[in-house]
């Protein structure tokens, strides 16, 4: 048994990102102050209430930029809005663009060549072609170490009709994208199914 010290942060990191799979990817889609758009791909990411609606994702410190924060993480704090798109793998190449460390005036959605469609309810715009986006209002942003926790009440959902059965989500019409460590990323079509015990 290999014991791994936690104040080894490279090994560390190494661990946690590649034991805690798959993760799922919040594609940040957000508008700084200034109204420059956004996109950016974050593994930390789940759901945490749905009472109310609560999605989270954590970017880590960004230690050249202003605040020591990620675009995406000032944007949300700033401006109190941003919109979660999830990857689906005819994105996966598109979403892996947007991960480029871009200067703070320059687009996402442009350098990545993607389509925008304007939100419901908040600014930021969603990515025209994600099967589904959650429209958020920042609930809290936390620093916890050298991350930030960007907590967003979900105040809009979009679903694409093709992921859908009666209205309603289907999980197995969802090919997500799931992140695992280094280089290296998954499918979600490979899915079993057990009845929970009573």
């Amino acid at each position: 048994m290999v014991r791994i010290d936690p104040t080894e942060r490279d090994s560390l990191y190494r661990t946690l990102a590649g034991a805690v799979v798959p993760r799922p990817i919040a594609w940040v889609s957000s508008l700084s102050s200034e109204g420059v758009e956004n996109l950016a791909p974050y593994s930390f990411f789940n759901v945490v209430s749905t009472s109310p609606p609560v999605v989270m994702f954590a970017p880590a410190d960004r230690s050249g930029r202003p605040d020591g924060l990620s675009d995406s993480a000032r944007n949300a704090r700033r401006t109190g809005e941003f919109v979660v798109n999830i990857v689906t793998e005819p994105l996966a190449a598109a979403m892996n663009e947007t991960s480029a460390t871009l200067p703070p005036g320059e687009s996402e959605f442009d350098h990545a060549a993607l389509d925008r469609v304007a939100s419901a309810e908040v600014r930021p715009p969603r990515v025209a072609a994600a099967e589904v986006a959650f429209e958020c209002e920042l609930h809290e942003f936390i620093e916890v170490g050298s991350n930030a926790m960007v907590l967003g009440e979900v105040v809009s959902v979009h679903l694409d009709e093709s992921v859908t059965t009666d209205g309603k989500l289907d999980v197995r019409k969802l090919d997500a994208v799931g992140r695992l460590a280094g280089n290296y990323y998954c499918r979600t079509g490979d899915r079993f199914r057990m009845e929970r015990p009573d």
